[in-house]
């Protein structure tokens, strides 16, 4: 016997917001942050992912500023940048990921890190302003936090601190939001993952569903 299912794509789309917005506990959001919610929710699936999603009370408007304004989005890994839809950017943002740049390896190397941690190091020259979107390496994260500790050292508008694991995942985001050292979107504990930062990164350049 064949398998019967939806096969019209906007039906799908309509009924899977539906769900969300029928399942999740939407109500301590935003109308900016629910967007964005329910976009990271629909990524991973899980209605239960709303009670760990975490906004700074800035962070959805600055982010969308930011990104409307053409500044670039910074990316941990190529899963996250190639996921962010170039169309929905409005102002033919620049999305960058330096992880495969020449030379990581061996800096990584030189500085006893990962080469996640050490790509952040390229992203002096337009740290400022960007948004920044993690989605794989706690080590990313907390390196950044790490040069955030110098006073002169440049801020991203905003950071989407979405890495995905078993080792510093959950520490690299308690420490985030300690430091608060730009406006801030997690998930807690474990779960992130690149779909999940790039939902974000797609909802706050669309401004919808």
């Amino acid at each position: 016997m064949p398998h019967i299912y939806e096969t019209d794509g906007a039906a799908i789309y309509r009924a899977s917001f539906a769900t969300i917005r029928a399942e999740a506990d939407l109500t301590r959001f935003t109308p900016e942050e629910e967007i964005v919610a329910v976009r990271m929710i629909h990524a991973s699936g899980m209605v239960e992912l709303a009670r760990h999603i975490r906004f700074s009370p800035t962070f959805a408007r600055k982010a969308r500023a930011a990104i409307e304004g053409g500044a670039p989005i910074l990316c941990d890994a190529r899963m996250v940048s190639e996921g962010i839809t170039r169309a929905r950017l409005p102002a033919g943002n620049e999305v960058i990921c330096t992880l495969q740049d020449p030379g990581i390896a061996d800096f990584a190397a030189r500085i006893g890190n990962t080469r996640s941690a050490a790509a952040v190091e390229l992203w002096r020259s337009r740290l400022a302003g960007a948004v920044v979107a993690i989605g794989n390496a706690p080590t990313a994260l907390f390196h950044l936090l790490n040069l955030m500790e110098d006073p002169a050292f440049p801020r991203p508008a905003a950071i989407i601190g979405c890495p995905v694991g078993f080792v510093g995942a959950a520490e690299s985001k308690v420490a985030l939001v300690a430091g608060n050292p730009a406006p801030w979107c997690i998930v807690e504990g474990r779960p992130g993952g690149s779909a999940i930062a790039v939902a974000a990164v797609n909802a706050l350049a669309s401004r919808k569903e």
